[in-house]
């Protein structure tokens, strides 16, 4: 079961259900797989629709990772993701809404 208040979000990956969440360590695994970019770059980003598949993929991992999951990057990549591509998107732009989303906003 995935709680929303908590900042997490279901992802079928492989056929098995997963929950991500962006703990404060997966948000440092996130920002160092972004490099020079910060998270507020990110969020603009994808709040203006112009985030890359480098930007999915990252969020996608630490969200996994953060839920407990051992995979890694090339794992991930070879992944099936139930819903394809936009799916995993849409899963992405969720998690990085709910992990800076006031309570009273998560529920929204």
């Amino acid at each position: 079961m995935v709680n929303r208040w908590r900042g997490e979000v279901a992802l079928v990956l492989d056929g098995e259900r997963r929950v991500m969440k962006l703990t404060l360590g997966a948000l440092a695994e996130l920002e160092e797989a972004l490099g020079a970019d910060t998270l507020v770059a990110l969020v603009e980003r994808f709040e203006a629709g112009r985030f890359s598949t480098r930007d999915v993929l990252a969020l996608l991992l630490a969200g996994l990772r953060g839920g407990g999951w051992p995979g890694d990057a090339r794992a991930l990549a070879r992944a099936e993701i139930a819903g394809g591509p936009m799916a995993g998107a849409r899963a992405a732009a969720e998690l990085l809404a709910r992990a800076f989303a006031l309570p009273e906003e998560a529920g929204a």
